[in-house]
């Protein structure tokens, strides 16, 4: 009986601290969002012609106010060769020309972003959820679309 009664309070507190954990990560992110300081680390990433891989951990996306830093692996065809340099992935970091933030669900937070670079125009769609999980999807103009999945480092 008293294993029992331990049993079901240890179930309680751990619900309880489950919950808890929820509610600051969702906090968290929710001041992320406000603030525009989202740091997204890249698990795996999508790809239009070679399906989707795993990515090595050092990948990122990161939204500090005003300005995209983008450290993504790029897989696919450019549609055109660049003028400035040789293709080098999404790598740069640069002052945001368009930002629309957006809540199209309760649990889900929305940035799409327009950034220009010397190689090309991009345009970033970032997804956040509460709990902390994110998407990234990426068009180009001179290139095909590629969309990574990761999480919000978050404090």
């Amino acid at each position: 009986m008293m294993a029992l009664l331990m049993a079901l309070l240890t179930g309680c507190a751990t619900q309880q601290e489950r919950a808890q954990r929820r509610a600051q990560t969702q906090q968290a992110v929710r001041e992320a969002v406000e603030k525009r300081q989202l740091h997204i680390d890249i698990s795996s990433m999508n790809t239009l012609r070679y399906g989707s891989r795993m990515v090595t951990p050092d990948f990122y996306l990161e939204l500090r106010g005003d300005t995209l830093l983008s450290y993504l692996p790029y897989l696919g065809q450019a549609h055109q060769a660049p003028m400035a340099s040789p293709p080098r992935g999404l790598n740069f970091k640069e002052r945001i020309g368009r930002i629309e933030k957006s809540r199209p669900k309760e649990h889900l937070y929305c940035f799409d972003i327009d950034v220009k670079t010397e190689e090309d125009d991009y345009h970033y769609r970032i997804e956040v959820w509460d709990m902390g999980k994110a998407s990234i999807r990426v068009r180009s103009q001179h290139r095909d679309a590629i969309s990574f999945d990761g999480d919000c480092l978050l404090p």
